[in-house]
């Protein structure tokens, strides 16, 4: 059903598949494993994500501007799934792909993935049970060329976009954000030096091992992207503008100003 839009998605176009499985594997959990009260708190939420609208849309904005903080929010709320085009690429860069390793390189230089290798994982997750009910799309399309073919695609699917939502944000406050990031890469439980610092500088709260920072989390590196948003993606703005699709909002308010914006453009989402 459409409410399985909660379950993560997985990222089919870059993963290899698995060799086969041994017969010691186990096998998936059966409904005896959950409690009666889990059931129905299941069967709860599905029916009401039945009785939410289809939403389709897509959040376009500088790395750090807040995306991936307000995209598992709009996820539950509008039953939809979330296609992180960075979070899978990452997912296929730790699982040592073939395509995992040629984009490795690319983000390393802070270059933008390949066409070919971005548009393949969308495609793959739109036929996913998950996104049945629609998605929200996080950093993708970046490029006029990435939202001509997502155009195509969903065309093709009897679809249609509804909303584009710009997050409003200056290169100096990306910057600030980004360069502050730190992660505890056995667990990836997230810091940041100023908003979310850990209790003991450079440790990890519960394990008190090192944290660190991610290699393309640098000034060099984040000035590049930036360059490379600026004069790439802004276009795709201009695309969807003509359209009439492309609502703005103010990304330096706070987390619960920013969700309120975005939910009062996309619409209440259960009002079919």
């Amino acid at each position: 059903m459409g409410s399985d839009a909660s379950k993560p998605s997985t990222p089919a176009a870059v993963v290899a598949k698995p060799a086969s499985k041994p017969a010691s594997t186990p096998t998936s959990k059966t409904m005896d494993s959950f409690s009666t009260k889990d059931l129905m708190q299941e069967l709860a939420r599905r029916i009401s994500c039945e009785q939410r609208k289809e939403t389709r849309a897509i959040l376009v904005g500088p790395p750090g501007c807040g995306k991936g903080t307000q995209s598992p929010y709009l996820k539950k709320e509008y039953c939809v799934c979330h296609l992180a085009t960075g979070d899978m690429l990452r997912a296929a860069v730790a699982a040592g792909t073939a395509m995992g390793k040629a984009a490795k390189a690319v983000m390393e230089r802070g270059d933008l993935v390949s066409d070919d290798i971005v548009v393949g994982i969308i495609k793959d997750n739109l036929d996913s049970p998950a996104c049945k009910q629609g998605f929200v799309l996080d950093g993708f399309p970046r490029t006029v060329g990435q939202a001509k073919k997502l155009d195509s695609i969903l065309k093709s699917r009897g679809e249609k976009l509804d909303s584009v939502i710009e997050f409003d944000i200056d290169d100096e406050e990306v910057k600030r954000r980004i360069t502050g990031r730190r992660i505890h890469k056995p667990s990836g439980r997230s810091y940041h030096l100023q908003f979310k610092p850990p209790r003991v500088p450079g440790k990890d709260d519960i394990t008190g091992e090192p944290l660190i920072q991610r290699k393309d989390d640098n000034l060099s590196t984040i000035s590049k992207r930036l360059g490379n948003f600026r004069a790439q993606t802004k276009p795709v703005l201009d695309h969807y503008s003509a359209m009439g699709l492309v609502k703005k909002v103010n990304a330096v308010q706070s987390i619960t100003a920013v969700r309120n914006d975005i939910v009062t453009a996309l619409g209440d989402p259960t009002e079919k």
